[in-house]
Order: C-alpha cells, then structure tokens, then sequence
C-alpha cells in the first residue's frame, strides 16, 4: 500500500527530493527539493552558450516568425517542436485538429502552416491536464540524422561525495533499463571536484561510449563543456539522451535534461528567472512562495506534514483506516508560523477537503510553532471542517498547552494511527 500511495504522489509530479538508486550504477541520482521548469529551447539555449553542439534552432511565438526561422535555418530538412513542459509531444493532439506535437518537413512554408495550426491551441497529451497546454512558442530547428545514440550524464553521487560521469553506448532508451539488463555497457567516472574532468578521463568515457577516431576526440571535448555547463549553472544533474553521433562526423547533443539546485538560487538569478510556472497547478505554484511542498489528490482527508516520508506514510495509514487524502503537504524543516498559516489556507481553499489531519514530528522543526500557526490560522479561517492534530518532538509539551488552551475543537492524538482513525471517524460522522 505504501508503494501504491507514494507512487500516486510521484506520478502527479510530487516536487520533493528524490533518490532513484541504481544498483547496478552503485550510484545515487538525485533531484533538488524543487525542480526547475524550463522548456526544451532554454535548455538548449544555456547549452549553447556553454559551447555545447546543439542542433541550430530558433524560436518562433507567431506562424509567420515560424516561417521566417525555416528560411533562415536554410536546412535540409526543419523539425517543428511545439514547447510545452509535459512529455509525449509527437502523440499529443492538438484541438485546432492537428495531430502530433512535432513534426519534420523539407519544405518552409509548410512551417508556417503547422505552426498556425500549433499556436494559440491547446495540445493534448498523457501528460497534460485533460483540457491539455495551450501553446505559445514553437521551437524551429535543423533535423539532423543521427547514425549512433550514446547515453552521458553528469550528476552528484552522495556515495563518492561529489559529482560523477555516468555513460553508455546505448543511449536513445532508458538507461534504467539498460543498467538492469547489461550492466556492463553502464561506466562510471568520478570527478575530482578540485581538478575537474582530466582529459585521460573524457578521452576514456568517449571511448567507452564507442566513439572512434577523430569523433572521439570531438566526444571528450563534449564531456568537458558539458562538465563546465554543470558547474556554471549550479546543476545537480545534467543527463544527455541521445548524445548522437551524425552521418557528418559531429556529436551532437540531441535531448537533454538540466536539474539544478534550488539552494543556488541567489546566485543564478538569470536561470531561475526563465522558470516557466505557467503550465504548474496554481495551488502548487502559491505553496512554493511559502516553500510548502504541495500536491493535490483526489480524497478528502487534507494531510499537513513535515518531511517527504512522513507525509507518505500519513497518506497510506489514512488509506488503511478506509479514508482517502486529499493532498501532500510537506511543510520541510525551518518552519515559521506564517507557513503554517498559509498552509491552511491552501487546505480549506479544496472544496472536497472535509477534515484535516496535522502530523507533526518535531526535530528541527518546533512543535510550539506549529501549535501557534495553527490557533492562529482556525481563528483567522473560522475553520469549519474536523481538525485533528498529532504533535511529537522538540517542545511537545509547551505545544499540547497551547492547543488545550486555546478553546478551539482540536482532537489530540496519540500516534500517527490514532490520528488517521480519528480523521477518518470524522468524515464518516
């Protein structure tokens, strides 16, 4: 049941930190606590700048300036991405009748009559909303043949204290995949954080990558922009996907993903400035003004929880006991009653919340504090659901007295699975 409700949450795009472990990698991936939207084109754009080999693109909000970037580019063949954060483009639908969110064609003008047709309208896929995203700007980019697909990532592995270079010449697919079915084609490279990546060591993973000749020189010199590109940005992962190879002898950085660290943030002000937050649930978006880690599901049982594991193991013991959660809230570490406060606000804004569960485990985070923010918040709400709290922690006691005393119908729990009945008998009263 834990797996059912925690992969629930990771499906609907849970934004706390994340820990995939690949054994067969003995590494440890990791995203930061908040991942930063930025769309394939910004992407490619912080890469170039970095002296990255992307392909040539531009980027078009009208079908004429669409047109006028397929002139330009003077291709062979054009590649047409419509730019939207969700994945499954080139199945999508969109609702001017158009199927497909990418496209490729020789010829210019037919740009131009795709884009108007991609442009202004919503494009459907499984991973947007049932109304779909509506589409705003359409990346405009050479196509180019890709004769090999090579995997290469630079990400932070905490089992060698600093960043690691993981890659395989099998590339274009799943590299979890991969590393389960033929863990020997996964190689590993630790870099020095002092030292950087050392040319013996690009030249080797090139190698390992299958690159031959004079394109594995031209591959090593890749790793290493890249390398400069992860430190430049603050990033904790940059994953290329396919690294390719062209018929023209030139490696090429075809798809790439960039998580950055969200502690970075005063000092790449540039990058988090380009954060597109307009496809992102509004609730989402107005908990991370507060740094609440917010997502919405589809019970009535509102959870209010410090720390990502907790608020997993709150949601199943709630679905034990027969209830459905309504969300996952992690309040995180430092705390401040004002959260607590806006916390509530986003629970009793759901109209299919009708009780609200608090589980608090009180180590970094004060329990008084808590206990404060939430008088606060039920006097200034009129709240007018069920609440039911359990504290546990630093300053339980002077926080249990706060709550006794304010008057205020709280229910006190004892456990965590005292509280899940409570809120459940709530519902069912």
């Amino acid at each position: 049941m834990a797996a059912s409700m925690a992969s629930q949450a990771a499906a609907r795009g849970l934004r706390t930190s994340k820990h995939i472990l690949l054994d067969k990698l003995k590494c440890t991936w990791s995203s930061p606590r908040r991942w930063l939207n930025l769309q394939e084109y910004q992407s490619k754009k912080l890469m170039q700048e970095s002296g990255v080999a992307v392909q040539r693109f531009y980027v078009a909000g009208t079908a004429s300036e669409a047109l006028e970037a397929a002139k330009r580019l003077n291709a062979k063949e054009i590649v047409l991405k419509a730019q939207i954060l969700a994945g499954g483009r080139g199945k999508g639908v969109f609702d001017s009748g158009l199927k497909g969110g990418v496209h490729l064609t020789k010829d210019p003008a037919v740009v131009g009559e795709l884009a108007n047709k991609m442009l202004g309208f919503n494009l459907t896929t499984k991973q947007t909303p049932k109304d779909g995203v509506k589409v705003k700007t359409v990346m405009v980019a050479e196509a180019l043949d890709i004769s090999r697909e090579t995997y290469f990532a630079i990400l932070m592995d905490r089992s060698c204290n600093g960043p690691v270079m993981v890659g395989s010449p099998q590339g274009g697919m799943d590299i979890e995949e991969v590393a389960a079915s033929t863990p020997e084609l996964i190689f590993k490279e630790v870099i020095d954080i002092f030292e950087g990546v050392r040319d013996e060591q690009a030249l080797r993973m090139a190698a390992n990558l299958g690159f031959k000749g004079p394109l594995q020189r031209q591959a090593a010199d890749q790793i290493k922009r890249l390398y400069d590109l992860f430190l430049k940005v603050d990033a904790t992962q940059v994953e290329v996907n396919p690294l390719g190879e062209t018929p023209e002898g030139q490696v090429v950085c075809f798809d790439a993903k960039i998580n950055f660290d969200d502690n970075a943030e005063f000092r790449q002000k540039a990058v988090f400035a380009m954060d597109d937050m307009t496809e992102s649930d509004p609730t989402e978006t107005e908990a991370a003004k507060w740094d609440l880690k917010y997502i919405g599901l589809d019970g009535n049982i509102a959870c209010f929880v410090n720390g990502a594991g907790l608020a997993m193991a709150t949601c199943d013991i709630i679905d034990l006991h027969g209830g459905k959660p309504a969300n996952f809230l992690d309040l995180g570490g430092g705390v401040k009653e004002r959260q607590v406060y806006e916390a509530f606000k986003l629970l009793t804004a759901d109209p299919k919340v009708e009780a609200i569960l608090v589980n608090i485990f009180g180590g970094i985070v004060n329990c008084a504090i808590i206990a404060n923010g939430i008088t606060k918040a039920c006097r200034e709400l009129e709240l007018k659901v069920p609440l039911v709290v359990r504290l546990e922690g630093t300053n339980v006691h002077e926080a249990k007295r706060i709550l006794s005393e304010s008057g205020l119908p709280i229910t006190a729990a004892d456990n965590l699975d005292d509280a899940a009945k409570k809120a459940v008998a709530a519902i069912k009263k």
